[in-house]
C-alpha cells in the first residue's frame, strides 16, 4: 500500500513530505495516480504557508535515466507543491540532468533577494532615521524560522546592529516591502558602512545566504555608506 502524505511534530516545527519523488511507472504512478488526488482530498494545498516540504525520491534520479522519466516533470511537480528539502539518497545525478538539478536547486525553498533599499546619506547619533526595503523572495516558500532582519553601522572594528521588526516567516514567494522609521545607535560622528544580515535568534550572527551580492566573510552584506553627524 502506498504511504499517505502525512504531517509529524518534530520540536515546534509542523511539517509533511512524500517519499517517492519521481515514480512515473505506466501502470499506477505515485505522481500521476496518487499524490495530486490525495494533496487534494486532504486539503494541505496550502500548508506550506506555514509547514515546510520534504520530498525523497522513489529510486535514485539514476534510475529516471534509465527509465526514461522526464526529470523537468518531476521537479516541476516538486515546485508546485513548494518544496523545502529533498532527498535523493546520496546518489549521482546524472550529468543529463545537471542543469535540470541545478535550476531545482535555486528555486526551491526560500531565496530572498533584496532589490532596492531607500536611506538618509546622512543621520543624527540617537536618532530615528527613515528605512525602506523592497525584498522578493523568488523560491516557492518561506522561511520558517524567526530570522532576524538586521541593519549594522561598521566602522573601523565597531559595528552596531539594529532590529528591523519584520517576520520573514509571512515573507511567501513574491514581493514584500518593509519601511520603518530606524534607530540609529548613539555612534561617534564618521561614516560608515551600511550592512543587511538575517540572524539568528539565539546566536545573533547571520544565519542563511542571500540571493544578492556583497557578502563579507561574517555573513553581512554590504549595501553602500552612511554618514552619521
Amino acid at each position: 500500500m502506498p504511504a499517505f502524505p502525512y504531517q509529524k511534530k518534530l520540536i515546534d516545527i509542523w511539517f509533511w513530505r512524500l517519499d517517492c519523488l519521481g515514480d512515473l511507472r505506466p501502470k499506477w504512478a505515485h505522481m500521476l495516480d496518487f499524490y495530486p488526488e490525495q494533496i487534494a482530498r486532504i486539503g494541505i494545498q496550502d500548508v506550506w504557508k506555514h509547514s515546510p516540504l520534504s520530498l525523497e525520491t522513489c529510486w535514485v534520479p539514476g534510475y529516471w535515466k534509465e527509465q526514461g522519466w522526464d526529470v523537468h516533470y518531476i521537479l516541476g511537480e516538486a515546485l508546485r507543491w513548494h518544496v523545502t528539502s529533498v532527498n535523493i539518497k546520496s546518489s549521482a545525478i546524472p550529468p543529463e540532468f545537471a542543469a535540470a538539478f541545478e535550476d531545482f536547486e535555486r528555486k526551491m525553498g526560500y531565496r530572498l533577494e533584496l532589490r532596492r533599499i531607500e536611506y538618509p546619506g546622512s543621520v543624527r547619533s540617537g536618532s530615528a532615521a527613515p528605512v525602506k526595503m523592497w525584498w522578493v523572495n523568488s523560491g516557492v516558500a518561506p522561511a520558517y524560522r524567526p530570522y532576524i532582519l538586521a541593519l549594522a553601522f561598521a566602522s573601523a572594528g565597531v559595528q552596531e546592529a539594529v532590529d528591523i521588526p519584520a517576520d520573514v516567516r509571512k515573507w511567501l514567494p513574491g514581493d514584500v516591502v518593509v519601511e520603518e522609521d530606524i534607530d540609529v545607535p548613539l555612534l561617534k560622528a564618521g561614516e560608515y558602512g551600511l550592512r543587511v544580515a538575517l540572524l539568528d535568534p539565539r546566536t545573533r550572527k547571520p544565519a542563511i545566504r542571500l540571493g544578492i551580492e556583497g557578502r563579507n566573510q561574517d555573513g553581512w552584506y554590504d549595501l553602500g555608506s552612511i554618514s552619521v553627524q
